[in-house]
């Protein structure tokens, strides 16, 4: 017999990776290099890959614990007064938390006029939704297809929100969705709220949890790649150079327009996004799925331009909803179907209705399985003794017991609960009462059917045996119906 070929899974390492081509670097060069991650979490062949995938934790673990043994990475070792600088990311610290706390006290000692802040909120929805419309839909999960000066939008409005250019940003995302809740998710929620929210940016990471993600159709695209090798440019230009100019060129509030629509913008947006990293992995229903973190909630979507329906949005990520309900808040969802109705979107991905719906039952299933193995349904058909008739026959009356469906049930401490009154159970005692159990005499209610399989306590030696009398009852009933 011909055998089967078996897939290579390091090609298709190498194919999800994107290592089987040659492609531009992911980690731009200079400042802006820096600010958005080091070349040590990107370098990595499919092989490691595949050896790391498929060994076992123990495997890992032991051959890890090797290598690091002489030489720990700083993440590695306790945190001290002595060591504590090495742990951070000090570029980070100053653009994510060091420009943000100039910004809050600035705002305080300098109101803004109105007009400065219509302006940041202005500066704060374009660069807020070219995050969650370009950055994330159209580019990390090509959920839909735009035309070309939509796309030069998000670049530009995008870079001013300061985390990083389109190539890493969407890298990023795709690494996380492809290792979502384990070591190589850049913001594994496992690790806690405030790492999945800030801790990731602010401190390094393990070079051992390094991965990568297919981007060749990010870097094909010319104004990707022209933003990721200009972004330092185009991020200062877009956060603060804009903003401090029309401010004030037009009213003149060159310093308001700094603060308020450059550092405090970019500081509600780096907030907003981070959101969906913490928040939206902490708070939340999971109607698709409970194996993972990711929930749906209206406050994260309400915060961030929703994306706060996280659980569908990692079941069908490359649909271009986050939210399916009318009355469920996700203004992206509309800016998108906005621009397609005026011809500048196009190829808008959603999922099937019949597969978002077996999702649903699916993890509903999930739940009525786990609350019906906390009940006790009665012993199994299979476990209970079996017994001849006469056995039967002679311990009938005195211990109270009754034949229905094959079964032998003890119902002596029921007797006086029965809601038909005691004469019918004892009437029927050391008798079958099949029929008159199935809807002859009452057609019992579920309930009725869940207290009788408590008390099985036999089989009858070559009875007619059925442990479902709910279908039994259902099948007379319908016989009696076509009667």
């Amino acid at each position: 017999m011909e055998s089967l070929e078996v897939a290579d899974v390091t090609k298709l390492n190498a194919l999800a990776a994107g290592t089987n081509k040659k492609t531009p670097r992911i980690v731009a060069a200079g400042l802006g290099g820096r600010l958005m991650g080091t070349r040590d979490l990107v370098k990595i062949t499919a092989e490691q890959v595949t050896q790391d995938s498929l060994e076992s934790i123990a495997e890992k673990d032991a051959r890890e614990k090797e290598h690091f043994t002489k030489n720990k990475h700083i993440s590695e070792k306790p945190w001290t007064l002595s060591n504590f600088h090495q742990h951070l990311n000090w570029l980070n610290m100053i653009l994510v938390v060091g420009f943000p706390a100039f910004g809050v006290y600035s705002a305080i000692t300098s109101p803004p006029q109105w007009k400065t802040a219509v302006l940041g909120f202005t500066l704060y929805i374009l660069s807020g939704l070219s995050i969650t419309a370009g950055y994330h839909r159209l580019y990390s999960h090509k959920s839909y297809s735009a035309a070309l000066p939509v796309r030069l939008f998000f670049a530009f409005f995008g870079a001013g929100s300061i985390e990083g250019s389109i190539k890493w940003w969407s890298h990023s995302h795709r690494i996380h969705h492809r290792y979502t809740d384990t070591p190589r998710d850049p913001y594994d929620a496992r690790r806690g709220f405030w790492f999945s929210h800030m801790g990731w940016m602010l401190t390094k990471a393990n070079p051992k949890n390094r991965a990568r993600a297919d981007i060749s159709d990010l870097s094909s695209d010319w104004v990707v790649s022209f933003q990721h090798r200009h972004y330092l440019v185009i991020m200062l230009l877009s956060a603060f150079v804009l903003p401090t100019l029309i401010a004030g060129i037009f009213w003149g509030d060159y310093w308001g327009g700094f603060i308020y629509g450059g550092i405090l913008k970019t500081f509600v947006i780096q907030q907003a996004t981070f959101c969906v990293n913490s928040l939206a992995h902490w708070i939340g229903l999971q109607p698709f799925d409970d194996r993972r973190t990711p929930r749906d909630h209206f406050l994260t979507a309400f915060i961030t331009f929703g994306e706060g329906y996280h659980n569908f949005h990692h079941e069908f990520p490359s649909d271009y909803r986050n939210a399916l309900k009318w009355y469920q808040y996700d203004p992206t969802k509309v800016v998108i179907w906005a621009l397609c109705k005026v011809g500048l979107a196009w190829n808008l991905q959603t999922f099937s209705q019949n597969a978002i719906e077996q999702g649903l039952v699916q993890q509903q299933q999930k739940k009525i399985d786990r609350m019906r193995n906390k009940l006790n349904w009665g012993a199994t058909v299979d476990n209970l003794p079996v017994w001849d008739r006469s056995e039967f026959n002679a311990r009938a009356k005195e211990e109270g017991l009754i034949i229905i469906s094959g079964i032998v049930h003890n119902v002596k401490a029921f007797i006086k609960e029965h809601p038909g009154g005691q004469a019918l159970v004892r009437a029927s005692l050391g008798k079958d009462a099949t029929k008159a159990f199935n809807g002859a005499v009452y057609a019992h209610s579920n309930a009725a059917h869940n207290l009788l399989a408590n008390m099985r306590i036999a089989v009858i030696r070559d009875g007619d045996i059925n442990g479902n009398t709910f279908a039994l009852q259902q099948e007379f009933l319908d016989k009696e119906k076509l009667a």
